[in-house]
């Protein structure tokens, strides 16, 4: 059967482009590995025009009423509820998701939009006041400028929102570069909302890392960048802005511990590891990776997790609507899972750790016992549907191999027993920490790591505050 390619082009500055060279880049559906679309291959050329084509709106952005802004989002939020179900199939189609899990997702963003649009009327600065005789004091939060959003391919769209939504809200303009393997829904949620947005507000371009990316860390006229990806590309984001001086806002790896203390339902914990260690094929910088028992739950947990795990129904989302888990995002992902599997040595598997045929990038269910805390697979991210389970003697261990390892993203721990939990959640170095589940996220809370998982905050009050800068105002009075 034949595959229709849809054409798409660049959104920079109400306009729709081609890249400045010329270039395409084929995108490729991971359950089936057939390319679905063609878009842009952009250079620093596309950079250079997205980030005038901000520099040149951002004025008019800037003076525009909170409550302006704010009715733009509100009608960028209506466009994704309005056409949810063509969204989430491109999402699915893109990232080879359930179709189920891509429509979930759709609401989440349209709050997160509104949630944004309400917070914006709410900035301000502490109260003036008199520090000196004869003066007043004031301080004022304002916008940042043109920033730079690079976005991962796990939650195309999603993760878009929570970039442009508070810096847009805040009187940012932005120039948006969604993943290179994953664009689509991002590209078509811009022409939904082409016609309601101002021109150069939100610009979106597409390209490789390396020059589109990079391109936008390295534009002098680009004041603030933020990421969501890997350790390493944060490092190097990081290093780069250092060049002019950007406020660079990281959301990077995490390798999430799960705590389960005797007292816990092993069937609880088992249906919550099955969600959150394998939701999106493992591929969400939250997943429930790292599994620590406790000595007598150990063997009952494993007997509930392994039977959930092996139900799980793995193959192409278009397939059938039964299907709870699809591919991993590419060839090179599937082999770099497999390899950490590959490379435990003394290791077990209990259930999974092989791929579903030829057809797609799938790795099944994995479930890996017999590991120890220095061991590769316990200490990096895997990014994928692995899920490894340790055996702890007492509280202070489980503690003190979940802080164990570089990352600090999320956490949780499952107890029936109130002080313990709120014990372990403050010793933990993690930036959420869950108690009896493990993965849910609401627009009002913050959401962002500690250690080698980044700085700075998605969601929540917090995010539109990193979108702005202090500006203090000290009037004379006489």
């Amino acid at each position: 059967m034949s595959v229709t390619v849809t054409t798409y082009k660049n959104f920079v500055g109400g306009e729709w482009v081609d890249a400045a060279d010329g270039g395409v880049e084929q995108i490729v559906n991971p359950a089936t590995g057939e390319v679905i679309a063609e878009v842009p291959k952009g250079t620093e050329a596309d950079v250079d025009r997205a980030v005038q084509a901000a520099k040149t709106a951002y004025p008019e952005w800037r003076e525009m009423t909170p409550g302006e802004r704010a009715e733009v989002l509100l009608k960028l939020a209506d466009v994704i509820d309005e056409n949810t179900d063509e969204l989430a199939q491109i999402e699915s189609q893109n990232v080879g998701k359930p179709l189920a899990a891509a429509a979930d997702e759709m609401p989440v963003c349209s709050d997160n939009i509104r949630f944004f649009a309400g917070a914006a009327r709410l900035l301000e600065g502490r109260s003036a006041g008199e520090y000196m005789r004869g003066y007043t004091s004031m301080i004022r939060r304002e916008p940042i400028g043109v920033v730079g959003q690079i976005a991962p391919w796990n939650y195309p769209l999603m993760m878009a929102v929570w970039k442009f939504a508070p810096a847009l809200a805040a009187g940012n303009t932005s120039v948006l570069k969604p993943s290179e393997q994953t664009p689509l829904s991002t590209l078509r949620f811009a022409q939904l909302v082409a016609d309601i947005i101002p021109a150069g507000v939100l610009n979106v371009i597409t390209g490789d890392g390396e020059p589109v990316g990079a391109g936008i860390v390295r534009h002098p006229d680009v004041r603030m960048v933020s990421l969501t990806g890997d350790v390493a590309t944060g490092k190097e984001i990081a290093r780069s802005a250092a060049e002019t001086l950007k406020r660079v806002h990281l959301e990077l790896g995490g390798k999430a511990p799960v705590i389960v203390f005797d007292d816990a339902d092993p069937a609880q914990v088992a249906e919550a590891i099955k969600i959150g260690g394998y939701w999106n094929s493992g591929q969400d910088c939250t997943a429930a990776s790292r599994v620590m028992a406790g000595p007598k739950i150990y063997d009952k947990l494993l007997d509930e997790l392994v039977p959930a795990v092996e139900s799980m129904k793995v193959g192409d989302p278009a397939t059938s609507d039964d299907i709870e888990m699809g591919p991993v995002i590419s060839k090179a992902q599937q082999d770099r899972v497999l390899g950490f599997l590959e490379r435990a040595k003394g290791a077990k598997v209990l259930t999974g750790g092989e791929t579903n045929g030829d057809r797609g990038f799938f790795v099944k269910p994995t479930v890996v016992v017999d590991v120890d805390q220095a061991d590769e697979i316990v200490q990096k991210e895997v990014f994928g549907p692995v899920v490894t389970v340790q055996r702890f003697a007492d509280d202070d261990q489980a503690l003190e191999w979940a802080n164990d390892v570089p990352y600090g993203l999320a956490a949780s721990v499952f107890t029936r027993d109130v002080a313990r939990a709120l014990n372990a959640a403050r010793k933990l170095e993690f930036g959420t920490v869950w108690i009896n589940d493990h993965i849910p996220l609401v627009s009002e809370m913050p959401h962002g790591g500690h250690k080698q998982s980044g700085y700075g905050k998605d969601l929540s009050a917090y995010s539109l505050e990193d979108y702005t800068q202090i500006k203090h105002v000290m009037v004379k009075l006489d």
